[in-house]
């Protein structure tokens, strides 16, 4: 099993990863109450941590072919609706660097995400180049995801999904973030938390990378 390398400021943060929970759990079948779930999520995510590892044994980030040895995965598309009730379609950012956060409100460690989120957004809504989105799995409606968000001050736009098109984009707990590039692929995914400064390098990474012409894909590292 190898296991993930973490930042000196990681240890700041709380369990960083809720997983995915069942079917059953969420959509008929014995349903199991929000606070057992939430239990059972934290227990599962502080084993991962205290282990710095993946469960799948390779690291929280996923990133497609560094040494070009696969070709990225293009995107699903997708068309949902934001909390304003406007239609949201990922092919209209066809060209911009596009970070999906997939999240819960019954997901503990999501909130810890929102400043980081929030504070990259700050900086680069201006840009043009970069879009944000938070997308959340709930199934209690816009009203519950509306009063989360409110809550907790989120500042980039919010879309309203589910668990499915989460595991589309190959999320193995919540959060999971994942960086679309210009040409439509999947660049990279980070199942947990991920700090602004990760995701500064990310970003500074992709933009070189295309402006220097070079969209050569990036295998598993």
């Amino acid at each position: 099993m190898r296991c993930a390398r973490r930042s000196r400021s990681e240890s700041a943060f709380p369990p960083r990863v809720v997983p995915i929970p069942s079917a059953g759990s969420l959509r008929g079948g014995p349903r199991v109450r929000p606070a057992v779930l939430a239990r059972l999520g934290l227990i599962a995510a502080i084993g991962l941590v205290a282990l710095g590892c993946s469960p799948s044994g390779g690291g929280s980030e996923d990133s497609s072919g560094r040494d070009g040895t696969s070709a990225r995965e293009e995107a699903p598309a997708f068309t949902l609706s934001s909390l304003e009730g406007e239609q949201v379609m990922l092919s209209d950012f066809r060209g911009k660097t596009v970070i999906i956060d997939f999240w819960a409100t019954w997901c503990p460690p999501c909130e810890f995400q929102v400043p980081e989120l929030n504070a990259f957004w700050a900086e680069h809504r201006e840009d043009g180049d970069i879009a944000v989105f938070g997308i959340s799995v709930d199934e209690g409606g816009p009203e519950v995801v509306r009063a989360w968000v409110e809550e907790k001050g989120v500042e980039y736009p919010i879309l309203l999904g589910d668990s499915g098109l989460a595991r589309r984009y190959g999320a193995l707990g919540f959060p999971t973030l994942v960086i679309i590039a210009p040409d439509g692929t999947v660049d990279s995914r980070h199942v947990g938390l991920i700090e602004r400064a990760s995701l500064e390098e990310a970003i500074g990474r992709q933009r070189a990378e295309f402006a220097s012409g070079r969209s050569n894909p990036r295998s598993d590292g």
